[in-house]
C-alpha cells in the first residue's frame, strides 16, 4: 500500500483538528499560521548560491556534528523542524525516515534534522520514531537566523498558550518563543546551497520527491 504523501498527511491532521480542537484554539492556530505565510521576509531566506557557513552543533546522542565533516563524505540535507513535541514534526520526521533516509545513504549524503530544542528535550523524537538519522541543537536558533527562518509567535498565539499553561522557553529549553520555520536545504559537498525550501506555514513541508530530485544537481 502506497504511503500517502506528506502534505496529504498534514491535510488529515488539519481535518482532524476540525473536529476535535476547540474552535477557538483552531481559528488562532489558523490565524498564526496565515500570518507567517502574509508576513514572512522571503528575501532574507537561503537561496541556490549561497555559502554555507561552516558550524557545528550537538548532537542529540551525544558529541558534535560538523558540517565540513559531513561534507567529506558527500552533499548534506538539512530540515529545519520545531520541537520534539511538534505535531506535525511527530509526522515529517517518521514520514523522512521512511521515504527520504534511505534514498539519501544510497546516495552517499547525510540527512541532518535541527531544532533549537535543548539536546537533553529535543532527543525525545529520535527515540519515539527510533530515528536513523542524525539530530541536532541549533543553540540560540544561530543557523535558522543565519537563513532568516526564525520567528516568534504573534500575541494572540502567545496569550493564549500562555492562559493554558503553556511556555514555550520551557518546552524547548531555550527560554524564548522563537523557532524556525519548516526548510529543507540541499548543500552540495562545495558548501553551496544547490536547493532551499521554506514553508511559513508549518502544515506544509517539503515532499521527499522533491528533495531526492533536487539532490542530483549536488552528486554531480
Amino acid at each position: 500500500m502506497t504511503e500517502n504523501s506528506l502534505n496529504e498527511q498534514f491535510t488529515a491532521l488539519h481535518e482532524h483538528r476540525v473536529q476535535t480542537m476547540n474552535p477557538v484554539d483552531l481559528d488562532i492556530n489558523i490565524r498564526q499560521r496565515e500570518y507567517l505565510v502574509a508576513h514572512a521576509n522571503r528575501d532574507a531566506f537561503p537561496k541556490p548560491g549561497d555559502k554555507v557557513p561552516d558550524f557545528t552543533l550537538p548532537d542529540v546522542d551525544g558529541g558534535s556534528v560538523v558540517l565540513a565533516e559531513l561534507l567529506v563524505k558527500g552533499p548534506v540535507v538539512l530540515v529545519f523542524f520545531r520541537f520534539a513535541g511538534c505535531p506535525a514534526c511527530n509526522i515529517a520526521l517518521p514520514y523522512y525516515e521512511r521515504a527520504l533516509y534511505p534514498e539519501l545513504a544510497a546516495r552517499g549524503a547525510t540527512l541532518l534534522a535541527l531544532s533549537p530544542q535543548v539536546p537533553e528535550k529535543l532527543g525525545e523524537i529520535k527515540t519515539r520514531h527510533n530515528l536513523s538519522f542524525h539530530i541536532a541543537s541549533d543553540t540560540d536558533n544561530r543557523l535558522g537566523k543565519h537563513f532568516g527562518i526564525v520567528f516568534s509567535p504573534t500575541e494572540e498565539a502567545r496569550a493564549n498558550a500562555e492562559a493554558k499553561g503553556s511556555n514555550m522557553g520551557e518546552t524547548t529549553g531555550t527560554g524564548t518563543w522563537e523557532l524556525p520555520m519548516p526548510a529543507v536545504i540541499v548543500i552540495g559537498q562545495d558548501g553551496v546551497i544547490r536547493y532551499a525550501d521554506v514553508s511559513p506555514d508549518w502544515l506544509v513541508r517539503t515532499e521527499a520527491g522533491d528533495i531526492l530530485a533536487a539532490l542530483e544537481p549536488a552528486l554531480s
